[in-house]
């Protein structure tokens, strides 16, 4: 751990919480596709491809949580059954509505959101501005598109839109 000049036993700390968010990365993924695979109904076109975006992305996070953790030189946790054990998220059923679809995602990125600002926090305890930088960029991408998905379950009328 010399080359970066990070205390051996907080980087530990770190990386237990970067597993945590990997796991709920994995959880998260494998549900977009799971969404995207059963989406039905007259917003299909739509979320259909925003659902293979978001896929596509968090298939990209986890790849980068994974090699931030190898780069802090520890192993990320690689099996599902761990990712299962350790992860904030839960699976969810094929069959739903694309307003429960929406909902679910929406409270998984307030998890997700929750452990990134907790790893941050954990990180910032050791001076690891590397993990921090990560997660900062993560964190604004994810608020962004919670702020979409919240808009799209939006009931209108012709003035205002309304919760």
């Amino acid at each position: 751990m010399n080359y970066l000049n990070l205390d051996k036993e907080k980087t530990q700390n770190t990386v237990n919480e970067l597993n945590i968010l990997l796991a709920d990365y994995h959880l998260y993924y494998q549900k977009l596709r799971n969404f995207h695979w059963n989406i039905v109904g007259k917003n299909f076109f739509d979320l259909h491809e925003k659902f293979e975006v978001m896929y596509d992305d968090a298939k990209m996070k986890v790849d980068e949580i994974a090699e931030r953790i190898l780069t802090l030189r520890y192993q990320p946790v690689s099996n599902y059954s761990d990712y299962l054990k350790h992860s904030n998220l839960k699976e969810s059923e094929s069959k739903l509505s694309d307003t429960k679809m929406i909902d679910i995602l929406l409270d998984d990125h307030g998890k997700i959101i929750k452990q990134m600002r907790k790893t941050v926090n954990v990180a910032d305890d050791n001076g690891d501005e590397g993990t921090i930088d990560l997660l900062g960029a993560y964190i604004g991408e994810l608020e962004k598109t919670s702020w979409m998905l919240d808009a799209w379950r939006m009931k209108t009328n012709d003035t205002h839109p309304t919760a």
